[in-house]
């Protein structure tokens, strides 16, 4: 998975940082900053991530990737 902006399907826009390893699980996390309001740090499930919904009938990323670099500011 590559660093930079993705679009959540509901539309706010993400930088991911990068993909590492749960202590005790092993589970592969994804580590990730919203691009708006208070700028806060998350982590979710690599699979998740990845994973697909289905909005008003058509399935989707929930994150599509956009860009490798931020625009400044952010």
């Amino acid at each position: 998975m590559k660093s930079g902006v993705y679009q959540h399907y509901k539309g706010a826009q993400y930088w991911v940082e990068r993909v590492v390893t749960h202590s005790e699980t092993e589970e592969a996390l994804v580590i990730y900053q919203a691009l708006y309001g208070e700028f806060g740090w998350w982590a979710r499930p690599l699979s998740m991530f990845r994973e697909s919904v289905v909005v008003n009938g058509v399935t989707v990323p929930r994150f599509k990737w956009l860009k490798a670099q931020r625009d400044e500011g952010s």
